[in-house]
């Protein structure tokens, strides 16, 4: 070996190294790897075998099944279980089978629940274009009455129209900012005094004793469900639902539909009752202390209004106060300027 070898001056530096197992087993100096042999042993191992290699136990790795009994069970386990799955096709092949299947299922419906998060993404993200469109061309181009707006509002009109989506009073009457206070609610009904604090009643009394309204607008309109659900009710069966409950306020406009319009069919009665519910409405309107009186004054005029949106027509009338008995017996209800656009 070249004295130059890493594996010469190794042994070089372990030489020149003191070695020591313990005070009681080696007493002897330091030693050279060099002087020895395996005939030849060096005294400290003489002294001490327990360290000789040459006579170290022979280490076995263990078994982690246990004996070679539980060993030969566990192969045995196995090799059938091997046999099985080869000679079983079937069960290969059905699963090879359901697997993607599943895995299609799973990303069928991945896809779809995406779909829809990115249909509503799209909505406003229309949305957001309408708005920018809004105050590009009318916003910033009336700033002026915006600004006016923002400081107060006089409005002439308090409408109460119904929250179905295809009927929106500014669409198809053109209010603008500004023009009328809007109710909307399931069938533009208006609930009598004596029934209690709504959402209804609450703006009715801002629109009238705050912002002084001039006229009351309340709007039916064909093909109404409300009036549908008003008109399938049961004269003697209390309703439990929400909607029916509500749409019980309009009992007298079924009772009274009912009796002119025996020989019509369901569909007729109810268009018969979409605008009987609205002079319904306007009697309700009058039994409000504060309107009766802005109305006997003058002050406060009641209209009502009919949309068909299934011809685009659109019928107006006025209440006329001094011709109607309203409270009274008779439940008179008189009109005036009665007027049709088509």
């Amino acid at each position: 070996m070249s004295t130059n070898s890493p594996h010469f001056l190794s042994i070089q530096r372990l030489e020149t190294l003191p070695f020591s197992v313990s005070p009681m087993a080696v007493p002897s100096p330091p030693f050279s790897l060099s002087k020895h042999s395996p005939s030849n042993p060096p005294s400290f191992l003489a002294s001490n075998p327990s360290l000789d290699p040459s006579k170290a136990p022979v280490l076995r790795p263990r078994n982690a099944f246990g004996s070679e009994a539980n060993l030969g069970r566990v192969e045995q386990t196995r090799l059938r279980l091997w046999n099985n799955l080869k000679t079983n096709s079937d069960l290969r092949l059905q699963a090879s089978r359901e697997l993607p299947g599943l895995t299609k299922e799973l990303e069928s419906d991945k896809s779809e629940r995406m779909e829809r998060i990115e249909h509503g993404t799209d909505l406003f993200d229309e949305m957001k274009q309408r708005f920018l469109s809004f105050k590009k061309h009318k916003y910033m181009q009336n700033l002026e009455l915006y600004e006016k707006l923002a400081k107060d509002q006089a409005p002439k009109f308090m409408v109460i129209a119904c929250a179905d989506s295809r009927v929106c009073p500014s669409s198809i009457l053109g209010f603008q900012p500004g023009e009328a206070f809007v109710v909307r609610n399931v069938a533009n009904m208006v609930p009598p005094y004596e029934n209690g604090p709504s959402e209804t009643n609450a703006g009715l009394e801002f629109a009238v004793n705050s912002l002084k309204v001039e006229n009351i607008l309340v709007i039916g309109h064909s093909r109404c469900g409300g009036i549908r659900a008003l008109m399938s009710m049961h004269d003697d069966v209390e309703t439990s639902s929400l909607i029916g409950s509500w749409v019980s306020v309009g009992m007298n406009a079924r009772v009274r539909t009912k009796a002119a319009t025996k020989l019509l069919n369901f569909d007729q009665q109810c268009k018969h009752c979409e605008k009987e519910s609205v002079n319904c409405s306007l009697v309700n309107l009058l039994t409000y202390p504060w309107v009766e009186e802005k109305v006997r004054n003058g002050e406060l005029a009641i209209h009502g209004g009919y949309y068909d949106f299934v011809d685009c027509a659109f019928e107006k009338w006025t209440l006329d106060y001094k011709e109607s008995n309203p409270i009274g017996k008779s439940g008179k209800v008189a009109v005036k300027d009665r007027a049709f656009w088509f």
